[in-house]
């Protein structure tokens, strides 16, 4: 398995398979994975509250919705770098610690101001999130899992989505829209205050950083009983050239010149329309006269169709990557553009059905390319480069609720249909990419190169 001199990192991992240190690591992914997707819904269902309570236009909540997607926006970039820097695990609980503390502050805002600034700061959290638990479980499985664990992992961030639709069904009627922040507040600090002691931080990037060598050891050694390294051996991540520093002008390097902005552009277009859904069909579905409670519903089964999409996607998605996201693209086409003539014309039950397909498709489309994306890039560069993807991505989540609340006096019918071309013009996207690295993976093979994804 290893000479004197070298350990190989990713021989080691295919060697042992999915162990007890994978279950740990997939349990705490989980935890933080369920409030990022709460925290980042909870304003969506807060929202027709806040027209009510604090007497205002619905066309006045576009800067509140979008708050958090900007500060997404820089955090992805900014905990990403810091992910690359100084470990995933460090990035993860500072994301976490700081979204879970300003979301409870959230619940004593008394104005929309107030709300804007404090959804801002707290997206800085949530863009921190997505990059580097991608990163820890990837680069902490067997080559031939990495895909399905970053997608479990990434998968359940809808299922916290869903949550708040049904806190507030369930208790805003009786106490109020804060309930949503409160929960969204307390949850996250508790749950980063204990992964800090137990959540295990990522077996390539330890490998890469000499600093956390007597961590590894411990780790090997856990992975591996019985195994003990070589006195002076170096761990090295074999099946990757790496770069030497997470500078992201190396985004752009070893045939990524082109595969690195369409990927960005791929982030934007999905999560317009995703952020579209979001953010407005709790509040349009309120204005087409339905009741309050399937409006939130809609949004709780969007998330659920989700989760249910991304999971049980994983191995095709895992296999065929590019090619399997643009077959997703091309099918929430349709599927999207009907919600709105679904959502005026059909019953609660076949509503609730089509928001449950929607997600299934629109959420498996950004668990995919959230894994299919990062795996582009190696270890040095992984975090750094899934931060770029979201936060360039986020300007899309941001038009979307911004442009939803310039066209909210279109009928809901035809406010869906355009929300539907995003969709098709990620499906040529997304093809593109898919050709492109391929010819990149098939080049670096030919040349004798090392294939830098899984």
């Amino acid at each position: 398995m290893a000479n004197s001199s070298v350990v190989p990192v990713s021989k080691l991992l295919d060697q042992r398979g999915i162990t007890s240190f994978h279950v740990q690591l997939l349990f705490w992914s989980a935890l933080i994975a369920l409030f990022d997707g709460y925290d980042i819904a909870a304003i969506s269902l807060a929202a027709p509250h806040l027209v009510r309570d604090w007497h205002v236009e619905r066309s006045a909540l576009g800067p509140v919705l979008a708050a958090s997607l900007v500060g997404i926006l820089f955090g992805s970039m900014i905990f990403g770098w810091i992910g690359d820097r100084y470990g995933r695990k460090k990035a993860l609980i500072g994301s976490v610690l700081l979204f879970g503390v300003l979301t409870w502050v959230a619940a004593h805002a008394t104005n929309l101001t107030q709300m804007t600034w404090l959804r801002f700061i707290a997206g800085l959290g949530i863009g921190g999130v997505i990059p580097n638990m991608i990163a820890i479980n990837i680069e902490s499985a067997p080559r031939r899992l990495r895909g399905t664990l970053g997608l479990i992992a990434t998968g359940l961030v809808p299922v916290g989505g869903a949550l708040p639709g049904f806190v507030s069904a369930m208790w805003v009627a009786e106490h109020g829209w804060p309930i949503l922040f409160y929960i969204g507040g307390i949850a996250p600090v508790v749950i980063a205050v204990l992964a800090f002691f137990w959540m295990p931080e990522s077996i390539k990037y330890m490998a890469l950083h000499e600093s956390q060598r007597p961590q590894l050891l411990k780790l090997v050694e856990r992975l591996s009983p019985g195994y003990r390294v070589p006195e002076g051996a170096r761990f090295v991540v074999e099946d990757e050239k790496q770069f030497p520093s997470s500078n992201p002008k190396y985004l752009f390097g070893d045939g990524l010149a082109l595969i690195t902005p369409l990927l960005w552009l791929l982030f934007a277009l999905n999560l317009m329309g995703y952020f579209f859904l979001l953010s407005w069909t709790p509040t349009l579905l309120t204005a087409a006269k339905l009741p309050p409670a399937t409006a939130a519903l809609s949004i709780a089964l969007l998330q659920i169709g989700g989760t249910v999409g991304s999971l049980v996607l994983i191995r095709w998605l895992d296999r065929y990557q590019f090619a399997a996201i643009t077959v997703l693209f091309l099918v929430a086409v349709p599927v999207v553009g009907s919600l709105g003539w679904i959502g005026v014309g059909s019953t609660r039950g076949v509503l609730l059905a089509a928001c449950f397909v929607a997600g299934f498709c629109v959420l498996g489309i950004q668990s995919g390319i959230n894994v299919a994306g990062s795996l582009v890039y190696p270890t040095s560069l992984r975090a750094n480069g899934s931060g770029w993807e979201l936060g360039v991505g986020r300007v899309g989540s941001i038009i979307g609720p911004l442009l939803g609340a310039l066209f909210v006096s279109l009928p809901v019918q035809e406010l869906y249909m355009w929300s539907a071309l995003p969709f098709l013009l990620g499906a040529g996207v997304c093809y593109a990419i898919y050709r492109l690295n391929e010819a990149r993976l098939r080049r670096a093979n030919e040349a004798g190169g090392l294939r830098q994804a899984a």
